[in-house]
């Protein structure tokens, strides 16, 4: 495996939407530390800045960031000012799409806005047929009209989409020439996402030219202010990129920060024994569930503010449920939990930063599951008086069933966070139960800051038998982009009979591999830390979509098994397509190992930090609260009981049952 940097430090960054999570790995004595700062969403770079300050300087470091700049200016719209230039008769491909309706039922739906408008969107002369024949010969002298309204309107970017680009890119190739000759950055699309499927193609292309230049200033940023060794962006797939590799391609990192956490949930959980996963990241915004087995599953047909994105990211589905999610009255008089979010600033009411609407996390202050006085190590008193007055507001609006034991603020509360959970055990049946897995046969792995407060209740929903998390659960996405291997990915279109010899596909793989290796031995891996992995995209004659598989003699076999256990049935004799070629290059990075404990030689009491009410279910006890940092290795907690970390709280139920492993992760076994 490779080792970056040499001795120093290897630090992983995760900007969430309420905090910025740092992890710092000593390379010279093998500690591994972690903190957080709140998040500054105006300038994201401020609180990157300010916690790489209070962090000693011993030498070379090694920067993984996990940016959401690209996918905040996806999902704001406050990108660069981007054009399009397509085929001529292909000018209104980004308002056409796929003509599919989001809201089946909704008799005046409001349309997706295209993220270039049609004013930017211009069309030159030129055609190639699907064998890559030349139709229509290209017009240069119209790209230079182009170039001078492109100038007039100011814009910075420009998108080069044409038909059937991939298969003959040389039109394409000498319009972006021209463009970059002019001073445009420019993303054509053979280069980026040379496949099929027009629309795909065209709107990847233009999410990548308008985010792209936005990232490259942030980055731009942030390196003047600092000087590593190495500086790396994490990709959606899970892999690190570098940051010049990232400036040009900002798309590949639009889910970065949530693909981290799956990344560090599967290194934590394979160390502690557990294979088949599912994870769960409670944030303060969003909740992110992601399903392991026995690699990481990626996909290439994911959609982020209702635009497809064709380059891979893990399979990661997305709830607008966090410790910040905004309870309120619906139209309707009920209670309503996100996926509105109070985020960093102001922040829930309990953080006393001017907040004015009840949040999840002022739920869990109220009924006792976290402590007021033990948020963030003791560094920050939540205000629960505060947290009070503003259920109280809420619950004057709501017509709440008679409770014997619990008051109607107590009541409230513990309804927020029921609703909330029924959203995030939806999200995890997405993930499993509808793709055919059963929840029983898995290991919920929990991070992010409010995931330790919900897992237990979640995983009982689902019957899932056992939660992992670990001591950096709330930093864990940023633990992760220091587990991450290199990685660059390329595809190509084929459509060809499925009747192909596995030596041919091969051949039709191999330019991809040896670009992929020359782009890892540029940054540094050698010939034995590289590892290929070759797919095909395969379908049978006349879908119109397929499922990827990887490329070994025996394909066919693996297709219809893999299509029987997705969608119940095979059709072994009939005829199949092979539809794309894909390599995913990993350059393999020596990750931070995590110390092992001894054995307790106390008794877990003398972990208890104090016992105060809690609300559970229905009713209110009086509940142990240890201090995560006095548990030792074998110590045994029976539920019901709140867990203080440093950087994160959490909840066991009654029937509930932790023990604490070798690497001070907490193993919980779920009661019913």
């Amino acid at each position: 495996m490779q080792m970056t940097g040499g001795l120093g430090q290897r630090i992983g960054i995760d900007i969430g939407g309420t905090f910025t999570d740092f992890v710092v790995h000593d390379d010279t004595n093998g500690t591994v530390q972690s903190f957080k700062r709140l998040s500054t969403p105006a300038s994201p770079e401020i609180a990157v800045l300010e916690g790489l300050k209070t962090i000693p300087d011993i030498g070379s470091r090694v920067v993984v960031h996990g940016s959401t700049v690209a996918t905040n200016a996806l999902l704001e719209r406050k990108g660069s000012s981007t054009a399009l230039i397509t085929t001529k008769g292909f000018r209104d491909l980004l308002v056409i799409g796929r003509q599919t309706r989001e809201q089946l039922y909704d008799l005046v739906p409001e349309p997706l806005l295209p993220l270039i408008p049609p004013e930017r969107c211009f069309e030159v002369t030129e055609r190639v047929d699907y064998q890559g024949r030349v139709v229509t010969p290209l017009d240069l002298t119209e790209v230079g009209r182009i170039i001078e309204s492109l100038q007039d309107q100011r814009i910075e970017s420009v998108a080069v989409s044409f038909l059937f680009s991939f298969v003959f890119p040389d039109h394409e190739r000498l319009v972006a020439d021209r463009l970059r000759d002019a001073g445009f950055f420019v993303t054509a699309s053979h280069e980026l996402v040379p496949e099929f499927r027009e629309y795909e193609r065209t709107s990847t292309t233009a999410i990548n030219s308008y985010v792209s230049p936005v990232l490259d200033r942030y980055l731009v940023r942030i390196q003047q202010k600092m000087e590593p060794s190495e500086f790396h962006i994490l990709q959606s797939n899970g892999g690190r990129l570098s940051v010049e590799q990232a400036r040009g391609q900002g798309v590949r990192s639009i889910l970065s920060g949530p693909a981290g956490g799956v990344v560090g949930a599967r290194y934590v959980a394979k160390l502690a024994g557990y294979e088949h996963l599912m994870t769960f990241d409670m944030g303060g915004t969003s909740t992110d569930v992601s399903l392991v087995t026995d690699h990481l599953h990626v996909t290439n047909e994911a959609t982020v503010g209702g635009l497809p994105i064709r380059v891979p990211v893990l399979d990661i589905h997305t709830v607008g449920s966090g410790g910040g999610s905004i309870a309120y009255q619906d139209a309707g008089g009920g209670l309503r939990v996100g996926p509105q979010s109070a985020g960093a600033d102001p922040g829930p009411v309990c953080y006393g930063r001017g907040g004015q609407q009840p949040t999840v996390t002022d739920a869990n202050v109220l009924l006792g599951r976290l402590p007021h006085d033990g948020f963030l190590d003791g560094s920050m008193t939540l205000d629960h008086v505060k947290a009070a007055e503003i259920l109280t507001l809420l619950g004057r609006s709501l017509s709440l069933p008679p409770q014997s034991i619990l008051d109607k603020m107590q009541a409230l509360a513990f309804g927020i966070v029921q609703v909330v959970n029924a959203h995030m055990e939806r999200a995890m049946r997405v993930i499993s139960v509808e793709r055919g897995h059963d929840p029983r046969d898995f290991t919920l792995v929990s991070f992010g800051g409010a995931g330790g407060l919900h897992a237990c209740d979640v995983a009982r929903q689902l019957s899932i038998p056992r939660v992992v998390i670990s001591p950096k659960a709330a930093t864990l996405s940023a633990l992760g982009m220091l587990s991450a291997d290199a990685q660059v990915d390329y595809v190509q279109t084929l459509m060809i009979a499925g009747d192909v010899s596995y030596e041919e596909l091969e051949q039709r793989a191999e330019p991809l591999v040896k670009r992929g290796v020359k782009d890892l031995q540029r940054q540094g891996f050698d010939a034995e830390s590289i590892e290929v992995i070759r797919e095909i995209d395969m379908r049978y004659r006349g879908q119109s979509f397929e499922l990827s598989v990887s490329l070994t003699s025996e394909f066919r076999t693996q297709f219809d098994a893999f299509h029987q256990q997705r969608y119940g049935f095979c059709h072994d004799d009939a005829q199949t397509e092979i539809v794309n070629v894909r390599v995913r290059v990993i350059g393999m990075v020596s990750p931070p190992v995590l110390s092992t404990y001894q054995p307790a030689h106390s008794d877990v009491r003398e972990a208890i930090w104090c016992r105060r009410p809690v609300v559970l279910h229905g009713q209110i006890d009086t509940v142990p609260h240890y201090r995560e940092s006095l548990l030792q290795v074998g110590h045994r907690i029976e539920g019901p009981a709140i867990i203080v970390l440093a950087d994160t709280t959490i909840y066991l139920g009654s029937t509930d049952s932790a023990l604490v492993d070798q690497y001070r992760n907490l193993v919980i076994d779920v009661g019913a």
